[in-house]
């Protein structure tokens, strides 16, 4: 078949199924491409015109051309292919957001598979959302599906197709309205934070972006961010540099301004930084990950700074009714000099006593809760500003969850660092039906030595082995619930139940309420990342250059 007949025959598909290709015009993308994706005279190229997907994706695509078909790029050059195909063959930012979770290498249960078929062509050797990820006509899903049963050795599965041609279609309403507006990223200035980490709690602060400079376009930028455990605990200075892929993608690098030290989760670590920013660019939300399994990371909101009195976050997760005078502190920016109790609202059944001290960044206030105050989370206000579902009102804990539910952690060796893992406990309250564990029931925070509800204790049970027996082998699992894998890898896998058992909180039937969570320890994941230009590639596309 000749390449003038081929694309014939897809521009026939195309208008028989209506999926009209997206026209490429970057000469960098036609002259590296073009080669093996001919271009017809409406500008679209085999492929390549129809889809569309994340920097992740194309990232992907464009290492697979480099090791499989010899295609020769400069680092500059792969990375300025990848910014347009994200830009213009790239997803709305209302695509984008539900799959985030698999480019910021969450823990995360998928629950949206439609089928078992579904489920055996795209997750036994992948997560649900990198399929979700990419944008494609019905045609390219089916060539996309056949070149993967050849490849893989799998049975035809014309369901799969039949599902992802519809849930993930190359043209989409949320396309079409985002590609007729994009517009370049606006996101120099300063920018307000908060952020989590798993065992450590919340933090505030700030973030400065400044364009790189004007050579290197309007989508690069140098980033410094100064933040601030609310617990306790001195500040944090991390420097980076970002690049912002099609307005809403936001992929970059940062470390703390302290060398890191031995410790595998400090928070000077070197970062990776993934952030979806919102269509209006007014907000952004993501996580900055690190470890040899991505297993460390801040979970960051982020929202421009304004003039008016803005309020942040509580220090605290959960207030307990029939309780008076409980200290709450409140962070924000810009907070007037002089607040008085009526500028705070915590909703009904919730007083706020007297202020005990205010500055711009921070009020501390004492509040009191009436003991028929509304169960269930609560927005607080500030002068026009709130803090949504900032803090939850409770009458009793009816269980706790570890969370993660499900982990993994590894045993190193001679080129493998360990895989670690960090576990929280997490208060519940059982909600209006007054069942536990159904969809309505209240999250009340971790219950840590630092919070509002209780503290746990921390153990380990591996599974078969002789009750009361060493765990040691496998690992420890610290006050604070980190897991640490022992030094001497057994060269084998073991399952094992981590437990929390809360030092205060009982159940109805009187006894300490536990929570547990399946952790599986395992030897070193073994991954090709194929020669040094390709692993170079991965912080060209991050971030650009090394600076």
């Amino acid at each position: 078949m000749t390449t003038r007949t081929l694309v014939s025959g897809m521009m026939f598909a195309a208008i028989v199924f209506g999926q009209e290709g997206i026209p490429v015009t970057d000469p960098l993308v036609i002259a590296k491409c073009g080669t093996c994706h001919a271009r017809d005279e409406h500008g679209n190229m085999q492929r390549i015109s129809w889809e569309r997907t994340t920097p992740e994706g194309w990232q992907d695509a464009l290492k697979r051309m480099i090791l499989v078909n010899g295609v020769s790029l400069t680092p500059s050059e792969a990375r300025s292919i990848v910014k347009y195909l994200s830009t213009s063959h790239g997803l709305a930012p209302e695509e984008a957001k539900p799959v985030m979770y698999d480019v910021e290498r969450r823990i995360h249960e998928e629950t949206n598979l439609p089928s078992e078929n579904v489920r055996n062509a795209c997750t036994k050797c992948h997560s649900f959302a990198r399929a979700l990820s990419w944008r494609r006509s019905l045609e390219d899903w089916k060539q996309f599906a056949d070149l993967h049963a050849m490849r893989f050795h799998l049975p035809p599965n014309g369901e799969a197709v039949a599902f992802l041609a519809k849930a993930a279609a190359l043209h989409t309403p949320e396309w079409d309205a985002w590609s007729a507006h994009t517009r370049a990223p606006n996101l120099t200035g300063r920018w307000l934070l908060t952020a989590s980490i798993p065992g450590r709690g919340k933090y505030y602060g700030e973030m400065r972006v400044q364009p790189v400079d004007s050579t290197q376009g309007d989508d690069e930028f140098n980033t410094s961010v100064l933040m601030t455990p609310v617990n306790d605990g001195s500040g944090i200075l991390r420097a980076g540099r970002s690049v912002v892929y099609g307005t809403n993608a936001w992929r970059g690098r940062s470390k703390g301004g302290e060398p890191a030290g031995s410790a595998p989760d400090d928070v000077n670590s070197e970062a990776r930084e993934v952030l979806w920013i919102a269509p209006d660019q007014s907000t952004a939300e993501g996580r900055w990950f690190w470890g040899q399994y991505q297993e460390f990371g801040f979970d960051v909101k982020m929202r421009r700074a304004s003039s008016d009195p803005t309020l942040l976050l509580v220090d605290r997760s959960s207030l307990k009714t029939g309780s008076e005078a409980n200290r709450v502190r409140l962070i924000g920016d810009r907070i007037p000099a002089r607040v008085t109790p009526a500028d705070f609202d915590f909703g009904p059944g919730v007083t706020v006593r007297r202020i005990v001290s205010s500055t711009s960044r921070e009020v501390i206030a004492e509040v009191d809760v009436a003991s028929d105050a509304r169960l269930g989370k609560r927005d607080i206000a500030l002068l026009g500003s709130v803090a949504p579902g900032a803090i939850a009102i409770y009458d009793r804990v009816d269980y706790i969850k570890v969370v993660p539910d499900s982990a993994l952690a590894a045993f190193g060796d001679q080129t493998h660092v360990r895989g670690y893992q960090q576990f929280e406990a997490i208060g519940y309250q059982r909600g209006a039906d007054g069942k536990p564990h159904t969809a309505d029931d209240v999250e009340l925070g971790p219950l840590d030595p630092l919070g509002a509800i209780s503290a746990v204790s921390w153990s380990m049970e591996v599974f078969y082995a002789t009750p009361g027996s060493s765990s040691d082998f496998v690992g420890k699992v610290s006050p604070t619930g980190f897991f640490t894998p022992a030094v001497d890898s057994p060269k084998n896998n073991f399952d094992v139940w981590v437990i929390a058992t809360a030092k205060t909180a009982k159940g109805a039937n009187s006894k300490p309420l536990v929570g547990k969570s399946y952790l599986v320890v395992t030897v070193p994941s073994y991954t090709f990342n194929g020669h040094r230009y390709v692993r170079d590639l991965d912080r060209w596309v991050d971030d650009g250059p090394a600076q």
